[in-house]
């Protein structure tokens, strides 16, 4: 089988609809559309969560909360993710994508105290959390926060 003899299996395509040819095809006149009103126009029907004139449920609900616009956010790691990277290595914001545990820096980077380290490491990121600084210097790593 060659790519120019290749076709969609018998019976799965139709063939569209061929609108306003006469009122023999069963779709002449008003192109199925019936008469008047807000479909029957071109550009016609509601918009979505239209509800008749009733005031939409979107309207109807009480608006909750502030987005701060300002807010920085970042992108979290645990201390027990680092013990993938090799003794004595130092831990960059680029060194985190390039071993996949951060999938995009964001703002910066924030490493949390989640679990246990193993192996002396160099932490050179955005944010440390207290607990995680005292786990990395616990074993004789270096904290450096940019």
């Amino acid at each position: 089988m060659k790519l120019h003899e290749l076709q969609p299996a018998a019976g799965s395509t139709t063939a569209p609809k061929r609108l306003g040819r006469g009122v023999g095809s069963q779709l002449g006149k008003t192109s199925g559309k019936g008469h008047k009103g807000a479909k029957a126009r071109s550009g016609g029907g509601k918009r979505p969560g239209f509800e008749g004139g009733q005031m939409p449920l979107t309207r109807r609900l009480p608006k909750r909360g502030f987005t701060n616009i300002f807010a920085k956010e970042y992108a979290i790691v645990n201390v027990s993710a680092l013990n993938c990277f090799e003794d004595g290595a130092v831990v960059t914001n680029e060194a985190l994508v390039e071993a996949g545990l951060v999938k995009k820096v964001l703002d910066g980077v924030k490493v949390l105290g989640g679990g246990e380290l193993t192996k002396k490491l160099t932490v050179s990121v955005d944010k440390v959390t207290e607990s995680a600084k005292q786990k990395i210097e616990a074993i004789g790593g270096k904290v450096e926060v940019k």
